[in-house]
Formats: C-alpha cells, structure tokens, sequence
C-alpha cells in the first residue's frame, strides 16, 4: 500500500508543476531558515520535478530564498489541498548554470525575468527530497529517500 501512495504523491507534485502539461496554476509552500534561524514559508510556482526525489523553482538571484539558502541549505516543500498533503525535507540549492535555467524557464517568467531566461537575476532553485511524510486517501505514509 505503501507504494501505491508514494505514487500517488509523486502523480500529485507533477500535476502541480508548470512543465507538466497538466497545471492548472497551483502552488506549493517553500520553507526555509531565515537569517535569525527562524523557519519561513512562502507560497512559489514548482516548474518542475522527478517524483518525490527533486523539485525545481524558478526565482530571483537577489531574493531572500537564495540569501536563506547560502546561509542553510535545509529546507520544506509542501504541496497541499483538502484532499491531500504531500510534505518533503531535504537540501536546496541555487543553480545558475545557463542549460538548467533554459530548461525549466517558462512564459510567466518573462513577467519578473524581461531580459528573458538569460536575465542575470533569474536562477533556479534545486530541491532534492531526504524523507517526506503524506497524508493521501486517509492513509499516512512516511520515509526516506
């Protein structure tokens, strides 16, 4: 059963990211240790990810998510509704290689990135899962990867 529900969730985070055909404009929760060691949690756009192993963002160079995560690489990705809630752990990192950045832009994008997925504030944040803990059909699953 417990496959049955992993799967589940990682059919959940791919409907929910803007690369699968299948979006429908939802967001997920990022949260993250602020300078003072607080957690943060903000709402972000996941444009992509590879089952429950990783999940990429788009966002800002100059933003507090990439401050946050030179100073702590720790962090939670959340996806949740009423009728599920698919919470992840693990390490974040910003990425500014050109071919990753070509890879996950996206049209919405060109809204905060006018110089295009070339712009040199853009970057892509990289979340790779360590355990995670879904709540999905009633049933509580939780482990690590």
């Amino acid at each position: 059963m417990n496959q049955e529900i992993i799967k589940k969730a990682a059919e959940i985070i791919a409907a929910n990211t803007v690369k699968n055909k299948t979006f429908n404009n939802e967001i997920c929760y990022l949260s993250l240790i602020d300078e003072d060691g607080y957690p943060t949690t903000s709402v972000i756009t996941p444009a992509k990810s590879d089952e429950l192993k990783t999940v990429w963002l788009c966002t800002m160079l100059d933003s507090n998510h990439a401050r946050r995560i030179a100073n702590c690489s720790r962090a939670s990705v959340s996806f949740t509704s009423a009728e599920y809630c698919v919470n992840l752990v693990g390490d974040i990192e910003v990425i500014t290689d050109a071919a990753v950045k070509q890879e996950m832009w996206y049209d919405r994008l060109a809204y905060h990135f006018p110089c295009g997925e070339t712009d040199p504030n853009y970057c892509v944040l990289k979340f790779t899962t360590k355990r995670y803990k879904l709540f999905i059909d009633g049933e509580d699953v939780a482990g690590r990867i």
